[in-house]
């Protein structure tokens, strides 16, 4: 039997990640999900899980709204990407939210209070 390369899921992880963001933009009607970027997909080795790492700007609630959106539009993304895309198992969706960008425009704004700070000093 052989074994599946080591790149598979990165590339998968690519696909997936394109299919799902066209989908999202074109397809996908849900008001909650108007405001949410794929920032990233990781891939199990044996590519059954796919955990889709999303961003979103707002509020608490309207984050907790777009996640409540995305879980309700898994099935019909799975869906959609079974049509595009010829695999033989399409992965199971995981949405996470990613409070990366979050955390980098906090980091900014401190450098920005500190370089503030220093120059009225």
């Amino acid at each position: 039997m052989r074994r599946a390369p080591r790149r598979r899921p990165e590339r998968l992880a690519a696909l997936l990640r394109e299919t799902l963001a066209e989908a999202l933009a074109t397809h996908v009607k849900d008001p909650r999900v108007g405001f949410v970027t794929l920032t990233g997909v990781t891939v199990s080795l044996d590519g059954s899980h796919a955990a889709i790492r999303v961003s979103v700007m707002g509020t608490e609630d309207q984050k907790a709204g777009a996640l409540a959106g995305l879980e309700s539009a898994r099935g019909f993304l799975r869906t959609h990407l079974a049509g595009a895309l010829s695999l033989r198992t399409v992965p199971e969706l995981h949405f996470q939210l990613d409070r990366g960008l979050e955390h980098a425009q906090r980091i900014n704004q401190l450098l920005a209070q500190l370089k503030r700070s220093d120059a009225s000093s």
